[in-house]
């Protein structure tokens, strides 16, 4: 019955992810970004009554790779498994910041196509990075001006926005949520800053489309309150890699605490705030977040 194979799919899913948590046990390389998902299909697979998963297994492999001139360069993958794999594909995005988005672009279709040729049916998820591993070097260096039509025709569409988004919360002290703040933006490359404590300040900025993501999942964790107080949109001429890196005011996101004070020692002292912003150009955004002129 379909059920008995719906079973057998979930059976699989979960050897699979162990596997993977066996071969790389530290987060930097294998990470569940969605715990409740993977609750849910264990669930699944010791309770017969169990009800169906509702979201499918996210997780990240960051792959580690020589480049031709043997520097290194990290890729990574954003995976999803969809219910029926392995009886279909893997959902699997590879990004890096050194790649152009026709160059990704490219990357992911060659990866799609190698998977559909070779494992239609079959757990293919360390394939799939032994590929990433092996060949997604190469295509740092492809020129792809002049290859296709379509590619840059997808390029100049795609790459048109470059966004910044300052978000508001009323507080942030949440361990877990701290981290998937870092941890996805660094998968969506974007860069910026989080200032926890109370209130909660962040700032991203990057592809509009990878910041939209990353305002989609973070609003759906649990807030207080949570807000986008500000945005910026610059559309850019030629959207390549280069014109993106000239647009950040923020080398990465990292996480910023400033001399704590008060009571509870959770208070940030708005003050440091405001002279961050002030060297990164954002002086005008501090009187956006609290009302009041900057000193």
């Amino acid at each position: 019955t379909t059920e008995m194979a719906k079973q057998e799919e979930a059976e699989i899913q979960i050897s699979e992810l162990d596997l993977l948590s066996s071969m790389f046990p530290y987060e930097e390389e294998f990470a569940v970004t969605d715990q409740l998902a993977l609750a849910e299909l264990k669930h699944y697979v010791e309770n017969e009554s169990a009800e169906v998963p509702s979201s499918k297994v996210q997780f990240i492999l960051n792959v580690k790779t020589e480049e031709p001139n043997a520097s290194m360069v990290e890729f990574t993958m954003a995976c999803a498994l969809p219910f029926k794999y392995p009886t279909v594909l893997p959902e699997i995005t590879v990004r890096s910041l050194l790649l152009s988005r026709s160059q990704q672009i490219l990357l992911n279709s060659d990866l799609k196509t190698y998977l559909m040729q070779n494992f239609s049916g079959e757990p293919c998820m360390l394939s799939a990075r032994e590929w990433v591993k092996d060949h997604a070097a190469a295509y740092i260096d492809k020129d792809l001006s002049s290859s296709s039509a379509t590619a840059s025709d997808t390029t100049q569409s795609e790459v048109t926005m470059f966004t910044r988004l300052w978000i508001y919360s009323h507080h942030i002290y949440n361990k877990q949520k701290r981290k998937n703040i870092i941890d996805w933006a660094k998968e969506l490359s974007l860069s910026g800053f989080c200032m926890p404590g109370k209130p909660g300040v962040v700032c991203v900025e990057g592809l509009q489309s990878s910041c939209e993501e990353f305002w989609s999942r973070v609003r759906r964790l649990t807030w207080k309150r949570i807000l986008i107080r500000h945005r910026e949109d610059v559309s850019l001429e030629r959207g390549g890699h280069a014109e993106i890196q000239k647009q950040r005011k923020f080398p990465t996101l990292e996480e910023k605490c400033f001399d704590v004070h008060g009571a509870r020692g959770n208070h940030m002292d708005l003050g440091q705030l405001y002279h961050f912003l002030e060297e990164k150009g954002c002086a005008d955004i501090f009187q956006m977040y609290f009302g009041v002129e900057g000193h």
